[in-house]
């Protein structure tokens, strides 16, 4: 496993500290607060950690809903306390809140099935480049590197633990009017070992990258824009298929309503053979903040 996957795993597996509770570190990704995507793979670790039995084989993540209460830093730790409403024959309910210097940051409920077969339909996975030939996010980030803050570039410019190969991409620091469409093509920079925890919660972490600034394209306006505020809202999974993070998934995204201050997005991925393995739906807030004078 290479060092930067490494270190993101150990981030997502958490430290416990009693009974259904546990600590986790922080991660300055560049962003002006703590990333949300961190916060929902670290909850979901949580939450895997206090199933009955062997999670490995008795249990599968599929659904996750989460609201994102107050903005983190990336300076304090985290803390994680679970509570178990129900564990049935069949599924198992958590309840995440997640704390830093005493408030609550977010707070999730997640839901867990036994292993079962069932009825089977899906859409088909739609048409998309790549991801051969396709520029990561790290390449083109290198390509504008004198564009970002002097303090953000070896942050922005470092290898990542997980690839993500944007077709089409926009210039995020010249920002054009598009359809609220994108497809990213991702995966661990390195391959993972079969414990479903490390799939899932790096699946989770990854999907809080490219959902909401989506809602951004028809608009011609990019986070990088200082009269910007750009924040998650809410997020929620639904885990349909097994997967691996360690091979090519396709991360379908659109963004089919703005109003109020706020965008709706959606994401679909699939497994580089045409399964559809999760949906994904976010509102984020997309506030354009006139400069004072």
């Amino acid at each position: 496993m290479s060092d930067v996957l490494d270190e993101l795993m150990g981030l997502l597996d958490l430290e416990p500290i009693g009974m259904n509770r546990f600590r986790g570190r922080c991660q300055d990704l560049g962003f002006k607060n703590l990333f949300g995507g961190q916060v929902l793979g670290q909850a979901l670790s949580a939450a895997m950690q206090t199933l009955p039995g062997d999670f490995h084989r008795d249990w599968l993540p599929h659904s996750l809903h989460a609201y994102f209460l107050r903005p983190g830093n990336v300076r304090d730790s985290l803390e994680f306390e679970v509570s178990a409403p129900r564990d049935g024959r069949s599924f198992a309910n958590r309840q995440v809140i997640v704390s830093q210097l005493g408030k609550a940051v977010m707070s999730m409920i997640c839901s867990f099935q036994r292993p079962e077969q069932g009825f089977e339909h899906q859409l088909n996975m739609p048409p998309a480049e790549g991801p051969e030939g396709v520029a990561s996010q790290v390449e083109l980030a290198r390509q504008w590197r004198d564009c970002f803050p002097e303090r953000l570039r070896p942050i922005y410019t470092a290898d990542k633990p997980v690839e993500m190969r944007v077709v089409d991409p926009i210039n995020i620091f010249s920002p054009e009017v598009r359809p609220p469409h994108k497809a990213v093509w991702m995966r661990s920079d390195d391959t993972l070992g079969d414990n479903i925890r490390h799939h899932t919660t790096l699946l989770a972490y990854a999907s809080d990258f490219n959902l909401i600034t989506t809602a951004l394209l028809p608009h011609g306006v990019s986070v990088f824009q200082k009269e910007m505020q750009v924040a998650s809202l809410d997020h929620s999974i639904w885990f349909h298929r097994p997967f691996r993070m360690d091979d090519w998934l396709l991360y379908s995204i659109d963004s089919p309503s703005a109003s109020g201050g706020r965008g709706f997005c959606r994401g679909q991925v699939f497994s580089s053979n045409g399964e559809l393995v999760a949906s994904i739906a976010q509102e984020g807030l997309i506030r354009h903040c006139k400069p004072e004078d």
